[in-house]
């Protein structure tokens, strides 16, 4: 999936460096063309690790390479998004299609019922101005980092503004072995 995901950002002409953060263990085996470093214990550390690896560059990319569906022109949109803004992020983001309800303390009673059309399930690629990323990853506590699902989260708790590009659901994160199963079934679909 690592590879995948590097050789779709190779692809973008707009990316000068990528640096994938990697178990220590790991680094010898970081795909060509890109610069490794140790990853933290959570994201956002990992996120801070090749932030400090990544050179001047601005704007800066996060992307989990747990979703190799990404497509090159998702990433050129969300760069060119930003570019026209005056935003601090530009995260992509699927519309959400179930009807998502919210629960109470008890953690099974619905308290409500939200409305969908102004929900969006969060994806990568995140697109950020550098100095606004590094402002909330170098001066964010352990707690915090810790409790960031992603870097968008800290740039919205600093204030800041965040837009999202329209991805789609197919754009998955391969977390269990049912995903994995469809990634593999999407992308020999592409191949073809």
């Amino acid at each position: 999936m690592l590879e995948w995901s590097v050789s779709t950002l190779h692809s973008v002409s707009e990316v000068e460096r990528i640096v994938v953060a990697l178990p220590a263990d790991w680094l010898v085996g970081a795909p060509a063309g890109t610069v490794a470093v140790a990853g933290g214990a959570v994201r956002s550390e990992s996120v801070r690790e090749a932030l400090r690896a990544a050179g001047d560059g601005d704007p800066v990319i996060v992307h989990d390479a747990a979703r190799p569906l990404a497509p090159a022109s998702l990433f050129v949109r969300a760069l060119a998004q930003l570019g026209a803004s005056r935003s601090d992020a530009v995260i992509a983001a699927a519309r959400v299609s179930d009807t998502v309800k919210e629960v109470g303390p008890d953690g099974r009673t619905v308290a409500r019922t939200l409305d969908r059309r102004r929900l969006w399930a969060v994806q990568t690629p995140q697109v950020f101005r550098r100095a606004s990323l590094e402002r909330v990853l170098f001066d964010a506590g352990d707690a915090v980092l810790a409790g960031a699902t992603d870097d968008a989260w800290l740039i919205e708790r600093a204030g800041g503004v965040v837009e999202v590009v329209e991805s789609t659901s197919a754009n998955i994160k391969v977390t269990t072995p049912t995903d994995l199963r469809l990634a593999e079934l999407l992308l020999n679909e592409a191949r073809v």
